[in-house]
């Protein structure tokens, strides 16, 4: 009895003494498992450079819940459907809905949300600066998955507005997220590019409500070229983080092209970050001052101070609405990605030159409470989104285009960025969508791709799937 007890008190000592560490976490790392396919023949088109069913946008495209995957598309002849399966299964089954896309318009894109509060899901389509379409499902659907015929009867009449709210009638961008308290909000942009408004609404199990709008397209930016007296705050995302906490990077795009050095360039400009302690109804900057009140006249606005956390022109084709993410303990990370300075300071055509010049940066706040910034040394070889997703162990995976992945270790302080997939053997177009939920629920990346193909030739849709470090 001494022996064990002299023993248990060494071990637990090792622990505790610092400078005596226990084995360290794992670094990052994919094991493909498997592919399914969604669809042989889905809708394909190249509009604004991208496709309507994988959008970085698309928040979300392919979702988990309580242990099936549903996934959301368009098929050959533009009929919008949603699949599940059982985690792991190879097979999917399918609904086609009483929707037709109306238009070769990428933007145009499907997007799922959860409701927890009565287990319904939510589908938001088909809009781009006008109205959007609606569909939710029976309550409890998601809640008995394996009780519930799969079937068009779980579903609703297709609506215009949100059972009754309307909110506006220039509407694009629908993102939904989940409050803590298992309420569904759905993000969205009201007005156009470059004179546009951020909003939210709300569904609180029974009934949606318009939040209103939170950022401001008003105000005058100034370059070294020119100024600009209108914009739209483009979201690399917005999440609620496991302290409860709702956190949204963007990046400014501003209607007057005076203020680039060339025409052919875009005018994205800064990264900035806000965030809100009370579910979006007020935003603060990076140092807890409040800058804006979602649904009054006083909304976050470019001339706002203590907005910008990497500073950038727009010489240098700043790309919008790519990713972001919130680690383990809540801090922020987002991924970015432009034509670094040493390609020049002064970008004349977007697509061509972050083509072949553009790169992607690992942007997130320390434990400290200081801002980094890491390139990751991996040539973007499109003018395409990234996506960023985290695992257990806070390791960074970038999904770059064409199903490339690279990761960095939370160990490095992110700073040994490696290709861990090259994308081989998918035939990938470029942007992907994955599901952010599904990584929680049994350490998986999923990811949601098309085949390349040409002009209008359908190509086939599929869904690959990633072991994390366990």
């Amino acid at each position: 009895m001494r022996r064990r007890a002299v023993l248990t008190t060494a071990i637990l000592a090792a622990v505790a003494t610092p400078g005596i560490a226990r084995a360290a976490d794992p670094g990052p790392s994919v094991t493909k498992k498997s592919t399914t396919q969604l669809d042989a023949q889905a809708v394909y088109f190249v509009s604004y450079d991208g496709l309507v069913n994988n959008n970085s946008f698309q928040k979300n495209g392919l979702l988990t819940y309580k242990g099936y995957q549903y996934a959301v598309w368009y098929t050959s002849t533009k009929r919008a459907v949603v699949a599940r399966r059982v985690l792991g299964a190879t097979t999917w089954s399918t609904i086609t809905l009483s929707h037709t896309l109306k238009s070769d318009d990428s933007h145009n894109v499907i997007s799922m949300g959860v409701s927890r509060v009565d287990g319904r899901l939510h589908l938001n389509m088909d809009s781009h600066s006008d109205g959007f379409f609606y569909v939710k499902s029976v309550a409890g659907l998601l809640d008995n998955p394996a009780s519930t015929a799969w079937t068009s009867a779980v579903f609703g009449a297709v609506q215009t507005s949100l059972d009754g709210v309307a909110l506006t009638t220039q509407f694009t961008y629908p993102q939904f997220l989940a409050t803590p308290e298992g309420k569904l909000q759905l993000s969205y942009r009201v007005g156009i590019s470059g004179n546009g408004r951020n909003a939210l609404a709300e569904y609180d199990g029974s009934s949606w409500t318009a939040l209103g709008e939170w950022s401001a397209s008003t105000g005058t930016y100034t370059s070294a070229h020119g100024s600009s007296t209108a914009r739209n705050m483009y979201l690399h995302g917005i999440d609620y983080d496991v302290n409860g906490r709702l956190h949204a990077f963007f990046t400014w795009r501003e209607q007057s092209a005076a203020v680039m050095c060339n025409s052919g360039g875009i005018t994205n400009h800064d990264t900035g970050y806000v965030y809100s302690t009370d579910r979006g109804r007020s935003w603060r900057n990076d140092a807890g001052t409040a800058v804006g009140t979602t649904g009054s006249s006083n909304t976050v606005a470019v001339t706002d101070a203590g907005l910008v956390v990497d500073p950038l022109d727009p010489d240098h084709s700043l790309m919008n609405q790519e990713s972001q993410s919130t680690d383990s303990t809540g801090l922020p990370h987002a991924i970015i990605s432009y034509v670094p300075g040493r390609f020049g300071q002064c970008t004349t055509n977007y697509v061509t030159d972050r083509t072949a010049n553009g790169r992607a940066f690992h942007v997130r706040k320390n434990a400290a409470g200081t801002w980094q910034k890491t390139e990751i040394p991996i040539a973007l070889n499109s003018s395409q989104r990234t996506k960023l997703v985290l695992d257990k162990y806070d390791n960074a995976y970038a999904v770059l285009p064409y199903g490339r992945i690279a990761g960095a270790s939370k160990a490095s302080g992110y700073t040994d960025w490696a290709l861990l997939y090259d994308g081989s053997g998918l035939n990938a177009f470029g942007e992907v969508v994955i599901d952010e939920l599904r990584i929680k629920a049994d350490n998986v990346l999923s990811v949601m791709y098309q085949e390349k193909s040409s002009g209008t030739t359908p190509s086939a849709l599929h869904v690959v799937d990633f072991a994390l470090p366990a």
